[in-house]
């Protein structure tokens, strides 16, 4: 085939192009790829920055920064560091880890089904009422006792609480807030869940913590988010979980002497 010279003109041009695009810029004589810019630009994208100008023009000033800094260490020989090289093998190995799991995950992706599921699951352990929960926290079993007697004998509550070993709450009168049983631990959800307004524990209630009492002052039909509100966290919770899965499973197959 033969080209007219206006033709040809346009060929040259098409291939020139995309040769100059290939180097952002050249520092010292050493070429940083345009390629690098592009895998910067994606990553902030995809954390919710809007590709502009203004942003490529802040990134390439940022990569030329980087190798003029990288170019000094050289000179300096603080890449041949015996630390600084443990570091980077770590970095290495951190990255390519990384890069694993996030193929893992496209392998294996959440679907709506699962993010429904998840989702129904919460909402049922999170029941229908929510409580505004106070408690006094003590080490010893007799010491609750002795403070459950006090309250039948109408002392203050937030006074009593002032005791508490959750120095947390103890300054806000022993004040947990508006919560759902399923925030606590099983021996104080079950206690939470069996009262009403306007009462306490009437013995103490036992966890890993110490000894409870517990008092309701007050409860409201629980207002659970909708699945649009939960979706991110779902999803990032169920994809913690197939990574977690993955991770065990290489380890079990693993053969370590």
């Amino acid at each position: 085939m033969t080209f007219k010279p206006a033709h040809l003109l346009v060929v040259l041009l098409a291939t020139a192009v995309p040769a100059m695009a290939q180097t952002l810029a050249t520092v010292n004589g050493k070429a940083i790829p345009a390629a690098r810019i592009e895998a910067v630009v994606k990553q902030l994208t995809a954390q919710g920055q809007q590709d502009s100008p203004q942003l490529r023009a802040a990134v390439k000033e940022q990569l030329i920064a980087r190798e003029v800094f990288l170019q000094e260490a050289d000179k300096s020989g603080i890449t041949k560091n015996a630390d600084v090289a443990a570091q980077l093998e770590m970095s290495r190995q951190d990255l390519i880890i990384r890069a694993l799991m996030i193929e893992q995950l496209k392998k294996s992706p959440i679907t709506d089904a699962d993010i429904q599921a998840e989702y129904d699951k919460a909402k049922t352990q999170a029941g229908d009422k929510e409580y505004h929960v106070y408690h006094i926290l003590v080490d010893k079993e007799d010491d609750a006792k002795a403070l459950i007697s006090k309250l039948k004998a109408g002392a203050k509550f937030e006074e009593l609480a002032k005791q508490s070993k959750d120095t947390g709450s103890a300054s806000r009168g022993g004040d947990l807030d508006w919560a759902v049983p399923a925030g606590f631990p099983p021996a104080f959800a079950q206690a939470l869940s069996a009262m009403q307004k306007g009462q306490f524990t009437e013995a103490p209630v036992k966890t890993d913590a110490g000894f409870h009492i517990i008092k309701v002052d007050d409860v409201r039909p629980i207002k659970f988010p909708s699945l649009e509100e939960l979706k991110q966290q779902i999803v990032g919770g169920l994809q913690q979980q197939k990574v977690q899965a993955y991770q065990q499973s290489l380890l079990k197959k693993a053969v370590v002497k």
